[in-house]
């Protein structure tokens, strides 16, 4: 009887993610492979073949991989820091990280729209010193995109590693130092791998983020800039294409699954190199 225990508590929570998860993106995607004839992948061979279509999904993929890179090398040294700090100080920094997160990402986003507007801060500022001569157009392109997408991740990338680099004995540091590491060296022999599992769990989550996010690419890259998320809305909603919709749900997941996949063969084979090294 006690053996049966664990499974009678998880099965509750099993039956949930059946019929409030696994249920409804079964019925979304099935109509995408069933057809008169049978079972059939032309909707995902068509989509796969139109030059329009490809150009927005590897668009989302270059997007999605240049925010996780730069939340990534942001965040590192910030949670390396803010681990670091006496516990007045980590909770403060921690509050002025999760700060973003409290605000509505509409509101994030119309607060970039101010600052990388044509009458912005950035090219207000600009023209008063007399850099440019008119105007730049950062707004609706994928550079505002990756800013306002950055924005909006990097505190999910920090958390994620402040928990990792709170674990790494300093002492460890101050042995490479006095054994004439640099700190330099230092960081990048000892914190590095060992914050690896941390990086990996940040990258999927940014990862994941920006490619399904909806209201920042939508409010700062505009319809010339599309992402698979803003594209899936516009099927669904302003077409009235559920199947294509669905189409591009089920690419998204299996994009997301790859990188994912990739990502910790990645990690798994640092691990085995540092053994290797050891």
């Amino acid at each position: 009887m006690k053996r049966n225990v664990p499974y009678l508590i998880v099965t509750p929570g099993i039956i949930l993610l059946l019929f409030f998860m696994l249920l409804p993106l079964v019925n979304s995607i099935w109509p995408t492979f069933s057809t008169e004839g049978g079972i059939s992948i032309q909707s995902y061979v068509d989509f796969l073949t139109d030059d329009y279509n490809l150009k927005i999904l590897f668009r989302t993929i270059k997007v999605s991989v240049i925010v996780t890179l730069i939340s990534a090398a942001l965040g590192i040294p910030a949670a390396y820091f803010i681990a670091g700090v006496s516990k007045k100080w980590k909770s403060l920094l921690m509050a002025m990280t999760m700060f973003p997160l409290l605000t509505n990402s509409v509101i994030r986003s119309f607060a970039w729209i101010n600052i990388l507007g044509k009458s912005g801060v950035i090219n207000s500022l600009l023209l008063k010193i007399g850099i440019i001569d008119q105007p730049l157009t950062l707004l609706y392109t994928e550079f505002s995109i990756i800013i306002g997408s950055v924005y909006l991740f990097l505190p999910t990338m920090i958390m994620t590693l402040v928990g990792v680099m709170e674990n790494i004995e300093r002492e460890t540091l101050e042995a490479a130092e006095t054994l004439g590491a640099s700190p330099f060296t230092a960081f990048y022999k000892i914190v590095l791998p060992l914050c690896t599992p941390g990086v990996i769990v940040g990258s999927i989550l940014v990862f994941t983020g920006t490619m399904t996010a909806y209201t920042t690419p939508q409010l700062l890259g505009g319809n010339k800039n599309m992402l698979m998320a803003t594209f899936l809305y516009q099927k669904a909603s302003t077409l009235g294409d559920w199947t294509s919709a669905s189409v591009i749900a089920l690419i998204m997941i299996v994009t997301t699954l790859v990188v994912n996949k990739v990502l910790n063969m990645a990690a798994a084979r640092l691990d085995r190199r540092e053994m290797n090294h050891a």
